[in-house]
């Protein structure tokens, strides 16, 4: 693959660390690997927020902040403390980042190209700096809003919002989706060729991710642990019924639930109701990434305990990669994309979604086969080391960046904006 190496990338993410969630880790990894890979990077953010909109003490009373984060130039600009719980909240929040984002303007110099995982400024910024613009897809937030059944299908807020999204792809110079399974529905329902796309997996950082020696003694018990946010997505239930049958046949294993989120009550309630004795919760938030690493080596099976949407799941959720990076097995309640994906890859135990009964076999079924559970993790790690690196994921996404800048209507059109300007 020959690429550029000396682009000047400018990344606009609402969500960066340390906000929590994948996309605020999908945007970091691909800043890192441009970086890593030659590339200037310099990402505007808002202010740390996500999910509670606690806005930390060194960003309050201002309007911009600048910083570096593991080498990356940082524009930070002004967030309310509101935290990202339900539909309204989540709407409102990306309108005043579209307004804020733009506060950073003075900050930020000539570029070559544009990384936009917050669509509005950046086809605001494509716009002032006449630079293309890459439309990244961490999601189908339309389609996945409808399958949680937070709005119908067929109502005039759908409608409309389908019609905006087809606008911004429509606007982009190139889309980057993280998975495979997005191409049909951005390219069918939202009227974008299919050789503007350019699927880009998220990686991982594999000098943070890595296995550790295991530190296991006699009398331990055998962890299931699942890390992250506690959204709508996930199907926690799904946990709490297979800890009960579990239970019943064994009592050294323990379900562990670690992060933070909207479901954060209800997850409360329902261990305390159901007076669930092996499931433990963990509210502490890690935004310490080598801490993070060291919980997911202390397990002994990570978890993807995904909702049942009635079809196959088109995307991959960010975690899948970092769970296989510390070399875990993993049980993957899901369909479509990630059932795909570690089937391929050989790197777990695929349960339906909701189907408890077959969750709790899973877990028995690698606490008693050790030496298949180790497999599983080693053969994650081989498939992350081999494809999925930051720097390879940089690469990748440098290829597209490239393709776009190479394309003959683009720089004629860039060259008549120019031409324009300086009349």
């Amino acid at each position: 693959m020959t690429v550029d190496s000396d682009l000047n990338v400018l990344v606009i993410a609402q969500y960066f660390p340390p906000d929590l969630g994948g996309a605020a880790i999908r945007a970091y990894n691909v800043a890192k690997g441009l970086l890593l890979n030659g590339c200037k990077v310099t990402v505007v953010a808002a202010f740390p927020h996500y999910p509670y909109g606690e806005i930390p003490k060194e960003y309050r009373w201002k309007l911009v902040k600048v910083e570096r984060l593991g080498g990356i130039r940082v524009v930070r600009t002004f967030m309310p403390p509101i935290g990202s719980r339900g539909f309204c909240n989540r709407l409102l929040l990306i309108g005043v980042f579209a307004v804020t984002s733009l506060f950073a303007l003075p900050w930020v110099g000539g570029v070559d190209v544009i990384w936009a995982t917050s669509w509005v400024p950046g086809i605001v910024y494509g716009k002032v700096k006449r630079r293309p613009v890459a439309i990244n897809v961490d999601d189908l937030t339309i389609e996945d809003v409808i399958d949680l059944r937070l709005i119908d299908e067929n109502s005039l807020i759908t409608k409309i919002a389908e019609r905006v999204y087809r606008f911004f792809y429509v606007k982009g110079d190139a889309v980057t989706p993280i998975s495979l399974g997005y191409i049909e529905t951005i390219s069918r329902k939202y009227c974008v060729d299919k050789s503007r796309i350019h699927v880009v997996r998220g990686g991982v950082d594999l000098s943070i991710f890595k296995p550790s020696p295991s530190s296991r003694h006699a009398g331990q018990k055998f962890v299931v642990l699942y890390t992250g946010v506690f959204g709508p997505g996930y199907d926690f239930d799904q946990i709490f019924r297979a800890s009960k049958i579990v239970e019943e046949k064994i009592g050294d294993v323990e379900f562990v639930l670690h992060g933070g989120g909207e479901h954060l009550v209800y997850i409360k309630d329902q261990i305390k109701e159901q007076n669930l004795t092996n499931v433990k919760l963990s509210e502490r938030i890690l935004n310490d990434k080598k801490e993070v690493v060291e919980l997911l080596n202390a397990a002994d099976v990570l978890i993807l305990p995904m909702k049942d949407y009635g079809h196959p799941y088109l995307g991959i959720a960010m975690k899948i990669y970092e769970y296989q990076a510390v070399g875990k097995p993993i049980i993957c309640c899901a369909e479509g994309q990630p059932a795909t994906y570690i089937r391929e890859t050989g790197s777990g135990i695929l349960v339906k979604p909701g189907d408890h009964e077959a969750l709790a076999k899973a877990v028995l079924y690698l606490k008693e086969n050790p030496l298949i559970a180790m497999k599983m993790g080693e053969s994650g790690r081989h498939y992350v080391e081999s494809n999925l690196s930051i720097e390879k994921i940089g690469l990748k996404m440098m290829a597209a960046f490239n393709e776009v800048l190479r394309n003959p209507s683009r720089l004629r059109k860039a060259e008549q904006q120019v031409a324009r300007a300086k009349k």
